[in-house]
């Protein structure tokens, strides 16, 4: 007997009937006080070497429907090793298509990134040299909002203060997996770009900026339905905590460099958003800006400048956005990183598609594009 559950951390779906593997119609749950979803994440047990076909019933009325096309599901038996499957959207619905081979198969819009690992990756990082980890906050459902810190000040050297921020959008897993790539490097003694770029620069990291989202099986918002990523310019304790602690923390430390980490659903391409629309965007921060898009390219090949969101005219933008909001604040260079839900156009893989392994490979290429840009950011 098939069996369909989402009972777990990060977990989502709605079994509405499970009785005929060929047609077994699903629902994908809304964000709690909130209109977003997409995220679903899901077990399925007693289906072994049956052919099974799941129908997300409500997949076309998601928040980014386009996402959908050209899209694959991923799987796995382990919840370590996640591969692509045969994934159809047709007429508003996603579907699915799967024979497991084992008594237990997991799906999900993208591998997942639970809370449990957090933990353990926190864990294990922190206790690595020159590493030191504060709790700044809590979240709105009491989860503690970690950050860790690479780096001091020695010598009476004033160096420049790096934040990179991530999973402010809790389905955005991918955000999570290249926070791993990023602090396995820069935490790596033997690396002589993470020894360079710490010799000029103290890097500030919050690997998860929204635990309560990514707990509770959220595609875009916090317990409260807030979208984190529209609060940069009026976040309070009570809908936010999550960045008004962030902000209070950056207050004190100042910031010349910040990386906001992200995935889109729709584009199937790495790429980074600036902040040229923000009032006061000069020539100077269009070079900077420039410099880390050339040097993070040729770090890595998975990476290009061609496709990516529209600029926002000059004095338009939105400062309620991370980027926005950091950049007017702080005059500093702030940038969005983008990866992809699907799979890269230009250098694709068939059997993982956009994957944890290369999510981690694009945070450790970050490391060549902040030392690329470090000697011209104020």
């Amino acid at each position: 007997m098939i069996s369909i559950s989402s009972g777990f951390d990060g977990g989502n779906i709605s079994v509405k009937d499970a009785t005929n593997p060929a047609h077994i119609s699903l629902e994908i749950v809304k964000d709690n006080q909130s209109d977003f979803f997409q995220w679903f994440y899901f077990r399925v047990t007693g289906a072994k070497k049956t052919a099974c076909h799941f129908r997300l019933e409500n997949a076309g009325s998601a928040a980014y429907p386009q996402g959908w096309n050209d899209y694959r599901a991923v799987a796995s038996y382990d919840r370590e090793k996640w591969f692509r499957v045969p994934t159809l959207y047709k007429n508003g619905v996603l579907i699915i298509n799967h024979t497991p081979e084992n008594d237990q198969i997991y799906y999900a819009y993208f591998a997942p990134y639970s809370m449990e690992r957090h933990a353990d990756f926190i864990a294990h990082i922190s206790q690595r040299s020159g590493v030191s980890l504060n709790v700044i906050g809590q979240t709105l459902d009491g989860l503690d909002m970690d950050l860790l810190t690479i780096g001091n000040e020695f010598g009476g050297t004033k160096k420049h203060q790096i934040w990179v921020t991530a999973r402010q959008h809790p389905g955005e897993t991918m955000a999570q997996w290249w926070t791993e790539g990023f602090l396995d490097r820069i935490t790596d003694p033997a690396d002589p770009v993470a020894r360079k770029l710490l010799s000029k620069a103290v890097v500030h990291i919050v690997p998860n900026m929204n635990p309560d989202g990514s707990r509770r099986g959220h595609l875009r918002t916090n317990a409260a339905g807030v979208n984190l990523n529209r609060e940069w310019d009026k976040a309070s304790e009570k809908n936010s905590p999550e960045v008004f602690c962030v902000l209070n923390k950056m207050r004190e430390t100042g910031v010349n460099m910040a990386l906001d980490v992200h995935g889109d659903e729709a584009l199937p391409y790495n790429f980074i958003a600036g902040a040229e629309g923000v009032p006061g965007f000069t020539e100077k921060d269009q070079t900077i800006l420039d410099a880390y898009l050339d040097a993070l390219k040729l770090a890595s090949p998975d990476f290009q400048t061609q496709y990516g969101y529209p600029k926002n005219p000059p004095g338009s933008a939105n400062l309620g956005i991370c980027t926005n909001g950091i950049a007017h604040m702080f005059g500093c260079l702030a940038m969005t990183l983008e990866m992809p839900f699907k799979d890269t156009v230009e250098t694709p893989d068939r059997i993982f598609g956009w994957s944890p392994a290369r999510c981690k490979k694009m945070g450790a290429a970050n490391l060549d594009a902040m030392l690329g840009v470090i000697d011209l950011i104020g």
